[in-house]
């Protein structure tokens, strides 16, 4: 069974980000396994040092990726995926076998450092999303990746 791992900074989504996620999570089944970890955002005063808030979230989350896996950041500045492709790479990673780790930012995104540290950095759209919804974004095309891996009807 593959173990897809949703590391995501912020907690206390609104409950439709929650349920939005949940409704997905379920749907997935079989060779695969979507679980979600939120780390809580450290707080953003007027004077705060964001490098360093920045820094100490991405150490947060690198503690949580189990080794070895595929750690993949979201963010602007990564490859935008056709839903195929969510597919494909969902393949690859079920015949690779590690577990697959997919992390979501704070307000400012990753910095350049962590993102020379992951395999991959995934770009869900030109468009800005709030965090909250990216999570329910990631997992729906997880779901639609996994049903066209399962020849399920869903994708059409």
């Amino acid at each position: 069974m593959l173990k897809i791992t949703l590391l995501a900074v912020g907690d206390r989504m609104p409950t439709w980000i929650d349920q939005g996620f949940v409704e997905y999570q379920k749907r997935i089944g079989g060779r695969l396994r979507l679980d979600l970890i939120e780390i809580p955002a450290l707080r953003r005063g007027k004077n705060a040092d964001i490098p360093r808030i920045q820094q100490q979230e991405e150490s947060r989350l690198l503690d949580l990726v189990p080794k070895p896996a595929c750690l993949i950041a979201l963010d602007r500045r990564g490859t935008h995926w056709k839903t195929e492709e969510v597919a494909c790479n969902m393949k690859n990673w079920l015949d690779q076998r590690d577990p697959v780790s997919l992390a979501i930012g704070g307000p400012e995104g990753f910095s350049e450092p962590f993102l020379g540290m992951c395999r991959g950095v995934w770009s869900l759209s030109e468009l800005t999303f709030p965090h909250g919804l990216a999570r329910v974004v990631v997992a729906e095309q997880l779901y639609r990746g996994y049903s066209i891996l399962e020849g399920l009807p869903y994708h059409r």
